[in-house]
């Protein structure tokens, strides 16, 4: 049987919508059109729902489709979401509340909409369709405007007794730290999401003492033109500035790893969101760190770390196969 579902991508910085062929025969899973726009916020509620009903059109006009041919909408969202009541409770990089974004959503698409933490549904991509597929549990780190974790045990998405599990992101790995978005100070997300990359380079180019910076000249002497790619870019090419930058990163985010797979032992950790497409570049000395420091170092069964497969199609899937 063949059915066709949108999954919606909400990001800080991006909104995603895919239209997804599920064969569930073949139990294949085919992304076969996507729409997308800026998130823009901050912003009230309902211009952001105006948004993804807008991109979920387009995405099912593109795939040369009818919203009568769509089974159902998923929205995979940052923040601690409710399935069960479809409300999202809180969103701090989204800066809502008691979002009722699935009735909102069904007065715009007149489908029903189910959602899920964003991070919990590319989880579910990836282990349905992607580098976890097959395993029986898996973890998914995603790496965007905030760090999000996705966490599958025995085949289902662990989301805790109050839908706000896998935060992994808001586990402190430096106390007394920098201010995070969620009001603590030293949460992982706050050294080793994009946004603390971006942060950290930027420190760097102003406080670097050489004459000439290869990052200061990179991005044509605007802070603001720094990206998640500019201190990659500079550590590749041999500058030693960036190269301390993401030094400091990797260990930040290897340290978060490293507790991950010290408590869910999972088989297969899989990384995505925007840093993720350094791919070995990034995974090879996290790796490092982590086989070096992990408890189960002497183990003979030791946890994957990979990149996820899918890249940002992970959320898009997930979120449609809710």
């Amino acid at each position: 049987m063949v059915e066709y579902r949108v999954g919606i991508d909400l990001g800080g910085t991006n909104i995603v919508a895919g239209v997804v062929r599920h064969d569930s025969k073949k139990n294949e899973y085919e992304i076969i059109a996507k729409a997308e726009c800026k998130t823009a916020i901050p912003r009230p509620e309902a211009d952001v729902c105006d948004s993804m009903a807008d991109v979920v059109k387009k995405a099912v006009k593109k795939a040369k489709l009818t919203m009568d041919d769509i089974a159902y909408v998923g929205i995979g969202v940052p923040g601690a979401v409710n399935p069960e009541t479809r409300i999202v409770e809180t969103s701090p990089n989204l800066f809502f509340k008691n979002w009722e974004v699935s009735k909102m959503m069904e007065e715009r698409l007149h489908k029903y909409v189910k959602i899920e933490n964003d991070a919990n549904a590319a989880a579910l991509g990836e282990f349905l369709a992607g580098s976890a597929k097959g395993c029986k549990n898996a973890v998914a780190v995603t790496l965007g405007t905030g760090v999000g974790g996705g966490i599958v045990i025995d085949g289902k998405i662990y989301s805790g007794s109050n839908f706000a599990g896998a935060e992994l992101g808001h586990m402190v790995i430096v106390k007394g730290g920098k201010k995070c978005g969620c009001g603590r100070c030293g949460c992982w997300e706050a050294y080793a999401s994009a946004t603390a990359l971006i942060n950290q380079t930027k420190d760097a180019i102003v406080n670097e003492k050489a004459e000439f910076s290869y990052m200061l000249d990179a991005v044509d002497g605007d802070l603001n033109n720094v990206t998640g790619k500019t201190a990659w870019d500079a550590y590749l090419a041999g500058d030693s500035t960036g190269k301390e930058v993401i030094d400091n990163y990797v260990s930040y985010l290897a340290c978060g790893i490293v507790n991950v797979i010290n408590i869910f032992q999972p088989d297969v950790l899989c990384i995505g969101g925007g840093v993720s497409r350094q791919g070995e570049n990034l995974l090879a000395p996290v790796r490092a760190i982590v086989e070096a420091e992990r408890i189960t170092k002497h183990n003979e069964k030791q946890t994957q770390i990979c990149a996820a497969t899918l890249g940002n199609d992970a959320g898009i899937i997930g979120a449609a196969s809710l």
